[in-house]
């Protein structure tokens, strides 16, 4: 029996035609990043300097540069807390939400695009409508105007508060950001969860209804173990992008990460790594984003690990 002779394989035309995309990949990642990691080790490198032929010497001093800058701890501690904030806070509301459209059959497309729509609209945009919404403009001890939360506020009896404007503490401030990152963080996640949803098998849910579950029982026992792997996914995911959070703060705040005249009391690591680049210091900015690298690598190390034990999949 003739045995038939198998085709050669082209597979130069299969890396002739990846070969574009990894050319891209190189140039604009790759190298930026081993790029990064090269002049983090050279002390105060500044590139327009080793244009001129200057040279630098390999060492520590830009990361112990940058942990010694006042800047750096309030820094540190704002994208903490806003990331231990609004990454549980909103995966929860999301969860709810996503339990909600899930459950109703009406309207569910409409009220899906609904809460869709902040994913796909600007971050900065969307920051000057929330500008809006707490800014106040005051005349020494007489307020002359309000945005709608403070007039919501003064509709029920209340005193108009100075949410991000100049003089305004730095928990208002942080309040309002929160609040905003919060909200922009629902619409992804409510649509991965959402799909999530729609795919459980729906004979769980007939079972528990005959044995006489009760609501909240489905929910904790049936609901959430199946979607453990969709919430452990909006979670990582979550911490990364709070770890690196900045367009929030700029676009409620301003590139002064505070009010106006302020000490920048809102700035996050991200505004560090920023400041850094608009000094001319490239070192100093490589060094900063290899130390919120570490730091956003580990807690999703953190989190996979505590995910292979509380995950069913």
């Amino acid at each position: 029996m003739s045995k038939t002779k198998e085709k050669p394989k082209n597979n130069w035309r299969a890396w002739l035609y990846l070969a574009p995309a990894l050319i891209i990949l190189l140039v604009f990642t790759v190298w930026p990043i081993i790029n990064t990691v090269r002049i983090a080790f050279l002390n105060s490198y500044n590139g327009l300097a080793e244009r001129g032929g200057a040279t630098f010497e390999f060492g520590f001093y830009n990361f112990e540069y940058v942990v010694s800058i006042s800047g750096f701890s309030r820094s540190l501690g704002n994208t903490l807390l806003i990331t231990v904030i609004t990454v549980p806070v909103s995966t929860m509301l999301a969860l709810l939400i996503a339990v909600a459209l899930n459950s109703i059959k009406p309207f569910r497309k409409i009220f899906q695009t609904i809460f869709f729509l902040p994913y796909v609209t600007n971050a900065i945009a969307i920051g000057m409508v929330f500008f809006a919404m707490f800014h106040t403009v005051t005349l020494g001890s007489q307020t002359l105007s309000t945005g709608i939360i403070n007039s919501i506020i003064q509709a029920f009896g209340g005193k108009p508060v100075n949410w991000i404007d100049a003089g305004s503490s730095w928990g208002h401030n942080m309040a309002v950001v929160c609040i905003y990152i919060i909200w922009n963080a629902l619409p992804f996640k409510i649509l991965v969860l959402l799909g999530g949803l729609q795919s459980v098998n729906k004979q769980y849910y007939d079972a528990a209804k005959v044995d006489g579950a009760s609501r909240f029982r489905i929910f904790w026992r049936i609901t959430v173990p199946m979607l453990s792997p969709m919430i452990a996914y909006v979670v990582i995911t979550g911490f990364i992008g709070g770890f690196k959070e900045y367009n929030s703060v700029v676009g409620i705040l301003g590139e002064t990460m505070g009010p106006a005249g302020g000490d920048r009391q809102l700035n996050t690591m991200a505004g560090c790594i920023y400041d850094s680049l608009n000094d001319g210091f490239q070192g100093y900015a490589a060094a900063a984003a290899l130390i919120l690298f570490a730091i956003i690598f580990a807690v999703t190390m953190i989190n996979l690990y505590v995910s292979k034990k509380k995950v069913h999949y």
